[in-house]
This record gives C-alpha cells, structure tokens and sequence, in this order.
C-alpha cells in the first residue's frame, strides 16, 4: 500500500519535522514526538508534533481524484514516550490530547484550594512564589494557571514557619500593642494573641503546648475548564444555606406565622455567566423522597458568590428538635447553579433540618414573668420557634439545656477521625445530654462533627477561636479575622444542630475584669477595642451570612442594655449596669476550697451555667497507655508533670511548684471526703487514688448540677447546665468526663452525669449550719408529672432507723420545674451523722416531649450527713454474677451499704455500662447491663470485670 506521510511541527521544531512530505511505502502509520512527557504540561508534550494517516492514493490518475483527508483515520504518535492517540483533521495536536485525556484541557484555569494551613506558610508553585498565609482557619485559593502553563517541572512547595517564634517576632516590633499586666493569660508559650492559630496549642491547664504545623485540612488543585463554549466548569468552594422565618432578625424572635425562607449562597471558584440560575431540591433524609423542589428568586452575583431566595411552605416539613424532646427530622437539599440553556453549571448538596432558633434572648423579665415568680433583671435564653422570652426554647416549648464543655479531642487534629467522633457523641447521648459548648481557644470543628451532631440530636453552642486574652485591632487583624469568620459562618450555618455564635471565652467575665483591676484607668480604652473586634467586626459577619443565628460577645456576660437594628452597632452590652437584686446572664464557677464543695449556698445563682468544675486523675487502665510502669505512682514526677492545672506561665518544663498546687487539691479534697487508701502494692494503690479523685469530681458535679437544676422552679429560672468538660486531649488530671485513651473511657462523672441529667430526678439540699435538709423532684419534662418518693434512713450496716420519719410522699410537679418533697431538720445529737444515710428513690408518671404516650420514670439518690471520710462504713459484701442469656451482671449488697460501687471493665474494651457509681442496699439485688463498642480479648473481659466500692479503699490490698 502506498502511504502518504504528512507532517507539522510547533515553531520550535521547525527545521527537524517540517520539510518531511514525501512518498514513502509504510506498513503503518507513524508519528515522532521526541519530547519529555509531562501529563500536566501539554505545552511540553506539544515541542515536537507529526500527525500520519494511512491513504488510499493510486499512482497513476486517470481522472479528477479529491480525497477528503478529514474521513481518514489519523494518529497521533510519541514513539519514545509510547504515545498513541486517535487524531483527527482539521484539529490541533492538543486538542487530540485533550479528547483522549492524556492532558487536561489546554483552555483550563488550574486553582489551589486550602481549606486549612496550621498557620504561617511560604507557598511557591513551578518555582514561584504564590502567596503567604498566616491564619489556620481561613480558606485559601489561588490562581495559578499562568504558572502551569510555562511551568516545565510543576512542583508545589508549602514552607511553615515556627508559630511560637512569628508570635514573638509580631509581639516584638516597634509600636505593637501591649495590655495590663495579667490581661494575657498566658500558659506555656507567650504571645498566642497575636496570631490566628488554635490558642491552647499554646498550652492550657488541660493539655500539652506541642504547637503543630501542617496541612491540617483537606488540599485540592483545582482545574477548570476557561473555554467560552465549556460552561459547566464552576467549582463550589464554600456554601451558606440558611432556614429562617420570613423577616426574621437575629437575636429577635420571628413571626412564627410566616413561612421558611431559604437562602442559598454559593462560592465558587470559575466564572459564573451574567445568566446564571439556582434550583432547588428538598428530599427526605430518610427516604430520598423529594419534598419540594424549584427555582429561586432574587438572583444577585458578587465577585464568585452566587446567591438567590425561595419561599418554602412550613406545612409539609417536619421539625428538627434536640435529644430527648423528639426526633432529629433532616432533609437532603441540593442547590444547582445552571446557565440560561438549563446546563447545570455546578452543584451541592448539604443535609439540614428545619428549626427556628433564636439564642440568649437578654431583654428584659416581663411583668408576666415576674408574676410567675421570676426574678427582675434579664433573661437568658435561647428562644426556638416560639417568641417566647425565657432561656432555651424548641419549636415553642422552652427546655432545660443538659450537657458539657467539647475541647479540641486531640492535640494533633488530623489523627481525629469521624469513627471516634461517633463513639463520642454516642457517650453524649447515653449520658441524657442534648447541648455541647463547643470551647473558644480550640479549632472550629469540621463539618463531620456538626453532621453527627445534627443527627444525634446535640445542639453546638459555638464560638469563635478567642479567649482568656484580649487582641489587637489593627486593621490586618481585623481583615484577617473577618475572612476567617465569614468562612466558618457560612460553612456551619446550615446545621440545625447549631445553636449560637459566641465571640469567645471568659472576654467579659475575666479579660475586661482583670483590666478594671488592675489597670482601671485604662478601663474604657480596652473595652472599646474590645467592642472593636467583637462587636463591631465579628457581629456584622454573623448577621450578614445568617438569619437564623443569634449573637453574642462573650460567652459568660450579662447580656445586652439594648438592641436596635437602626443603630450602627445594634448591641449595646450591659457590662455591670445592673441593679441589685436582678439576675443577669449566664455563670461559670470553679472553686478548689474543697471544704465548701458540697456548700450549696457557695454556688453562683444565674440564669444559666456554661462552665463549672474540678479536675481528677485519669484511671490506671489509661496511665497505662502513656506511663513507664515505675512512674505510676501518684506524685512521680512523670505524673505531676502532665498535670498542668497550675500551668508554669513560661516554658519550664519542670513546673513541679504550681503542678504540685493542683496535685494538692485533689489530694485534699480525698482525704476531706473520703477514706483514702493505703494499699501495699503500689500499683493497686495507685488505681485507688486515682479512683477517688474520680468520685469526689463527680460528686462536687452531682452537687452542683442538682442545685443548678432545682433552680428551674425558683426565681432565677435557671434552664441550662454545661460542666467542664467532655473529653481530654491527652492522658492526664484534667476537668473530663471521658478519658482520652484508645476507647474513650468513662471517668465516674460522666455515668453519674447520665444519672443527673434523667428527666425526673430526686435531690437532696443539707444546710450544715442549721441542719435543715430538703429534698426537691425535679422534671424536665414538659407537662406535669405525677408519682410518689420514697424515703428509708439506714445505718450503714443496712439497719434501718426507725426513730427518723421516713414518709411516702406523693407529688406533682409541673413542667420544667421542681417541688419540695420533704423538709426536716437533722439533729446531730439525736442522729448520728457518721452512721446514717438516707436513700431516696421516686417512680412518676409523665410524657416524654413529643410523644402521645405516658412513661414512667424512675430516680433514686443517697444523703449522709456527714463526710464519708468519717462515716462508719462496713465491708457490703458485695458479690457480682454474670447471666449469659441476659447478657446482663447482678450485683448484689449482701451485709452492708455499698457506696460508691463500682464496676470496671479491663484494658482492651471500649464499653460502658448502663448505670455505675450507685448504692447498693442489701437485700436489693441489681442488674447491669453494658454496650460493648469494641473488644481486643475475644470475650474474655467478661471475667474480668472487677467490683468494688468506697469501702475498698480501707483495705490493705
């Protein structure tokens, strides 16, 4: 056959392929490119380019003879780099590339995207310089395609700097901004205001100061086809889907007779066409099932941002509503961006709910809450779907907000998976527990956790990563933090699990504080660059991005004097205006005088408790994982030293006099209220000490927690409970309730926590200097409850004491609020205080929110008069058996009270039981069952639970 060899070359191969027409007999077509290969690159892979075909051609023309080469099959051929590709004519070598995807589009526009750099970085890109960042929560894009197309060897090159040492080089220029004495807190490294980088990677009370650096977030390039006839090349960033009640305002309460209004806000990256439309898809959750569906209105296009509106009729969606009070109803919606021939352009999908929510409503108490008995000053509140005006409400109903204080779960964010983060929030739940605080001076947590959250039913009190400092307010600080919040906002809003944007931690209630103490004439200046960042840059991106989301400065405050949507800034703050005999805002408590702990009238009487708490030891099983055998002893230096609580303020690392500080206190506090154990094998005796700095935690917690919730029903209207705190970041003393090891295990605050947070529960309040002792039943429940509680006086052999009144009592209680069940006055010469306990239990009748059916609830609870550390404790004989069929232990008192007991599961399990930390009575057998998550024994733990309780600590062994 004879075969026409046709070739071309790029200008710069002329005089090597040019000139090379000619006939030639070939078997086979051919192709030489003798160019290096770079896949990304076409402009490399094009240096040198000849194009064959195969032709039916005769040698000797008789006739006209046109041959029409466009229906020939061509190939385009690199021979050493084994190249071979269909071409065609009329084309061009990198269009026959591109459609057989050896490059990518040659007419494309090539982006970085970053969604989170730990924190200062020199990014360069094919030997270039891109750009510099210096804030670990913003998102990052850049455009480099003009370097991909001159780059002959792309490489991407990510430098970061120390963060410790850029805060002290910002700390040092000349001019920079300095505060009173004391007003940086400041733990191990210094200068953490200065930088937007996670602060308690700096160090805090709690956790180690490891200042990690790194590509802490997912990292994409980005390539996008720029092409006037390719118009589907849009990349969705970033998203802002926000449900709210038509005209409604934040931090006001909505008209709940007006319909939802969606509005949908896309970042993209590409161009969007002037014609560019949003549709709209709302579909079950459950079912795929699609609701509703359309177009929005009101199409506007700012720089990448794309945003549109549509009315959604409330009729035909289900509410979201929190753990407990009813089910976590989502949808699946889908916003697509399309162009005026109805190509779709770019889409997202976000799962959400529909919930109303208006957070920490502080007008003023009504009149008609006055007359209920509240007291003057200002609510607290977060008002859901109803304008109601007091605390938390839910789609018309106010609730009794249950929960903790979520830190950053591990020191290194990368090693936190959504598999923890689901055992996690599955201890949350277990635990009756429907709010988490989610910290200031952590991270903002990625869109997994808010994910689990919405369907566990959590809200996320949320806030901004600022506290326990005051900052700067230049104006590159501020541009930073408003890209950095506007990000965050816009990414989250979507959540119904979300609850409130706080500006920070402790900014009020300690950093102004410490200001007017200690530098008071200085007071008004701080407190106007307070409001400069927090009032004035960090409110407006909450209320620019989102509708449905309130606002508040600081997490403890007294609320606001005035808010006017006329003024240019809305939120005038009460600070101490307040007149005596109010209530305002919302409290945190610590207070390490364990003498007055369980002193009930030494608690804070507010609207509303964010923080509160004491630190203990982790257990033995988790030292373990972390501590050499011979440091496991309470006061090695290993040990004293991983307790931060006091931090040494600088970086000395043998911070053995205020670690020693909080050693002592817990020391105290167990010798104060409790036998304290002597053991002869010091690991044994190790365990124990760690075990009772467990118990008088939780028991301080219990105090405060009953007290707080009993508050419901009196005048301060208190409706909320987050103790400090969840979770530990590491393996030491810390405020926990979940310990940080490889299973997530229970401390006894957390079980005790599950206790205290049931809907109905029984308390008893003792005044020690009158020896005047109530007991109050408490509901959370939103209707009346109706049942009966038990009271039975022992000695703690079990002998009952038959010369106390021990009535039956029946009672009501109403919703959200709490009634006196007994009231009597204990004799110390009449009653022996060390050799007497009172058990409690109450069994009501009431209906769970949201339900049409009645349930029974069930709540038992002990009182001693005196300290345990003094009472006349006996050995329980207690005794544990283990039912197979059941899947259940019995547990059994056979010559004593057991209090305190305690089940503990070994190493190697990830489990928790359904109750532990109770009193056992003889004669009262009790059955325990447990959720086992994950097992390395192969079963075997069954046989080795142990059991014990307080009593233990009194043995020798």
């Amino acid at each position: 056959m004879l075969t026409v060899l046709a070739s071309w070359a790029t200008k710069s191969t002329l005089g090597r392929c040019a000139g090379l027409v000619e006939w030639q007999i070939y078997e086979e077509p051919a192709i030489f490119l003798d160019a290096a290969y770079e896949p990304q690159n076409p402009t490399q892979i094009m240096s040198l380019a000849c194009l064959f075909a195969v032709v039916p051609l005769a040698l000797y023309a008789v006739a006209q003879n046109v041959i029409n080469l466009s229906e020939d099959d061509w190939v385009l051929e690199n021979l050493s780099l084994n190249i071979s590709v269909p071409g065609s004519v009329p084309s061009q070598a990198h269009l026959d590339l591109y459609a057989a995807q050896v490059i990518g589009d040659p007419a494309t526009h090539t982006w970085l995207l970053f969604n989170g750099l730990d924190t200062f970085t020199s990014i360069e890109f094919c030997g270039e310089h891109v750009a510099s960042t210096n804030n670990q929560f913003r998102q990052y894009f850049f455009d480099v395609t003009s370097l991909v197309h001159s780059c002959p060897d792309p490489m991407l090159n990510i430098n970061f700097g120390s963060a410790p040492s850029i805060a002290n080089q910002i700390a040092a220029q000349p001019n920079q901004e300095t505060w009173p004495f004391g007003v940086e807190i400041v733990y191990e490294f210094p200068n953490r205001q200065f930088i937007r980088k996670e602060q308690s990677d700096f160090g805090w009370d709690w956790g180690p100061a490891f200042a990690p650096a790194g590509i802490w977030q997912p990292a994409y390039i980005i390539q996008l086809a720029a092409s006037p006839n390719v118009s589907s090349e849009l990349y969705i960033r970033n998203s802002d889907f926000d449900i709210s009640r038509l005209g409604q305002l934040n931090n006001l309460p909505p008209n709940q007779d007006a319909p939802w209004l969606l509005n949908a806000s896309l970042d993209c990256l590409g161009t969007l066409p002037p014609d560019a439309m949003l549709d709209y898809t709302i579909a079950d959750s459950a079912t795929n099932a699609t609701v509703s569906a359309g177009s929005l209105a009101n199409i506007t296009m700012l720089n990448s941002t794309i945003t549109g509106t549509v009315l959604l009729d409330p009729s035909i969606y289900e509410l979201w509503w929190p753990r407990g009070l009813g089910p976590q109803n989502l949808y699946n919606l889908t916003v697509t961006i399309k162009d005026s021939d109805n190509s779709t352009l770019g889409s997202v999908n976000r799962r959400t709910g529909f919930r109303t929510i208006k957070v920490l409503n502080m007008e003023a108490i009504s009149e008609e809450q006055i007359a209920q008995g509240i007291a003057p000053g200002n609510n607290w509140s977060v008002n859901v779907y109803q304008p109601s005006f007091t605390h938390f409400e839910i789609n018309g109903h106010e609730f009794y907000a249950k929960g903790s204080n979520f830190i950053p779960p591990d020191a290194f964010w990368p090693r936190v998976t959504q598999t923890k983060m689901q055992q996690l929030f599955d201890s949350v739940t277990a635990a009756n527990q429907n709010m988490l605080r989610v910290w200031a001076s952590g991270a903002y947590p990625p869109d997994y956790i808010y994910d689990i959250a919405d369907q566990e039913g959590v809200l996320m009190w949320s806030e901004f990563q600022f506290g326990d400092a005051l900052y700067p307010v230049d104006q590159d600080f501020l541009d930073n933090v408003v890209e950095e919040a506007t990000y965050n906002v816009r990414r989250v809003n979507h959540h119904p699990s979300l609850a409130l944007w706080a500006g920070g931690n402790e900014l009020e209630s300690l950093e102004l504080m410490i200001v007017n103490n200690t530098a008071p004439e200085q007071y008004d200046f701080y407190r106007a660059q307070y409001e400069q960042l927090f009032l004035d840059t960090l409110l407006p991106v909450v209320y620019r991005n989102s509708k449905s989301i309130s606002y508040i400065p600081s997490s403890t405050t007294n609320g606001y004097l005035e808010l006017n949507f006329s003024l240019p800034e809305p939120m005038i703050e009460r600070y101490n205006n307040k007149t005596p005999g109010s209530i305002y805002g919302d409290t945190d408590y610590y207070n390490y005088d364990s003498s007055v702990a369980f002193n009930y009238s030494s608690y804070p009487v507010g609207r509303f408790a964010n923080e509160f708490g004491y630190h203990s030891m982790p257990s033995l099983q988790t030292w373990q994982q972390a501590i050499s055998p011979e440091d496991l002893y309470f006061n090695s230096s290993t040990i004293v030293l991983r307790n931060h609580h006091y931090p040494p303020g600088d970086l000395n690392i043998s911070n053995f006099l205020n670690s020693s500080k909080g050693m002592g206190e817990m020391t105290i506090a167990a010798q104060r209220w409790y036998p304290v154990p002597n053991k002869t094998d010091s690991v044994a005796n190790f365990s124990a000490w760690c075990h009772t700095t467990q118990i008088f935690q939780a028991d301080f917690y219990k105090s405060e927690i009953q007290f707080y919730r009993r508050g419901s029903g009196f005048p301060n209207r208190q409706l909320g409970s987050l103790y400090w705190q969840l979770e530990d970041i590491w393996q030491a003393p810390s405020w926990a309730g979940i310990e940080y090891d490889a299973q997530g295990r229970w401390k006894v605050l957390h079980y005790v926590a599950k206790d205290i947070y049931q809907p109905v529960i029984v308390s008893p309040f003792f005044n020690t200097s009158t020896g005047d002792l109530e007991v109050y039943v408490t509901s959370d429940l939103w209707s009346p409850a109706r049942g009966t509680a038990n009271f039975e006086w022992y000695s703690w052999d079990g002998t009952p004491l038959i010369d106390i009144d021990t009535p039956t009592v029946g009672f009501t209680v109403g919703g959200l609020n709490t009634t006196k069940v007994l009231a009597t006055t204990l004799n110390n010469s009449i009653l022996n205080y060390n050799n007497a306990v009172l058990y409690m239990n109450v069994t009501a009748e009431g209906q769970l929110p949201n339900t049409n059916s009645m349930a029974t609830f069930n709540h038992e609870n002990f009182f001693h008069p005196g300290s345990l550390a003094d009472s006349e404790l006996v050995d329980p004989g207690i005794r544990m058996s283990y039912d197979k069929n059941t899947q259940n232990f019995t547990l059994e008192a056979t010559s004593g009270i057991a209090v305190w007991t305690w089940l503990d599961n070994p190493a190697g399990t990830l489990l928790n039981f359904d109750a532990n930390g109770f009193i056992l009575l003889p004669g009262r057998p009790r059955e325990v069952g447990y959720t086992l998550k994950y097992d390395d024994t192969g079963g075997e733990w069954i046989n080795h639970v142990s059991l014990g309780s307080l009593y233990n600590n009194t043995l020798p062994y």
